[in-house]
C-alpha cells in the first residue's frame, strides 16, 4: 500500500449529486476498490457546493463541502514541463500548484507537455477544428467530465500540438464544476 492520499471534486446542486458514477469508476481506478461514494456526499443544502472528497488506499477519510463561484477565465499562459506528472488526482498538488506559478497576471496555465498539449491547471481542454471537438490523447488527467464526454462521443481524443491550439477556432474547458465550458474570448502568452 503506498499511503498515498486522492481526492475527488464532485458536483451537489439542488442535493443533487453530479456524474457520481464516473467518479466512483475513478477511484476504482486509483486504489483498485470499489466505493459507494453516495454514502458518504449529502450535501448541506439546495445551493451549488464543490464537495471535497479524500480518500487513501482503503477508505474515505473526510468529505467537504464549500459553496462554488465559476472562476472567469480568459487568458492562458503556455507552460513548458516535460516532467510533470498528475496521472492520479493525487490530494498534494504542489507541482501543479508550483506550475501554476509561472502564470503571471494570466488567468490559468496551460500545460505543453512533450510537445503536446495536456491539461491547464484545474481542468482538461478540448480545442475546435471547424468539424469536431478535440481533446489530448494523453491528459494529465483522465477527467470525469472528460470521460463522459469521451463516452457519449461529444469530443474525440487526438494529439494536439501548440499550432493546432493556437489556431482553433474556439476552446473548451472541462471538470466536473463547470462541464464543458466553451470560452468564445480568450488569448495565449508564451
Amino acid at each position: 500500500m503506498d499511503n498515498m492520499e486522492y481526492f475527488e471534486t464532485i458536483k451537489c446542486f439542488d442535493t443533487e449529486v453530479y456524474n457520481l458514477s464516473f467518479h466512483e469508476k475513478r477511484v476504482t481506478n486509483t486504489i483498485g476498490l470499489n466505493l459507494n461514494l453516495q454514502e458518504y456526499i449529502y450535501p448541506p443544502s439546495s445551493r451549488l457546493y464543490r464537495c471535497k472528497l479524500i480518500y487513501n488506499e482503503s477508505e474515505v477519510l473526510d468529505v467537504q463541502y464549500f459553496e462554488y463561484t465559476k472562476k472567469k477565465i480568459n487568458s492562458f499562459k503556455i507552460v513548458f514541463d516535460d516532467k510533470i506528472e498528475y496521472s492520479k488526482k493525487y490530494l498534494d498538488r504542489s507541482n501543479l500548484d508550483t506550475l501554476s506559478l509561472k502564470k503571471e497576471d494570466k488567468d490559468e496555465i496551460i500545460i505543453i507537455k512533450n510537445g503536446l498539449v495536456s491539461d491547464t491547471s484545474i481542468a482538461n481542454i478540448a480545442i475546435f477544428d471547424g468539424t469536431n471537438w478535440l481533446t489530448p490523447k494523453i491528459p494529465l488527467l483522465k477527467g470525469t467530465t472528460r470521460a463522459r464526454l469521451l463516452k457519449e462521443g461529444e469530443i474525440i481524443e487526438k494529439d494536439i500540438d501548440l499550432n493546432m491550439l493556437k489556431f482553433s477556432r474556439k476552446i473548451a474547458l472541462m471538470n466536473a464544476m463547470i462541464g464543458f465550458d466553451i470560452l468564445e474570448d480568450y488569448s495565449f502568452f508564451s
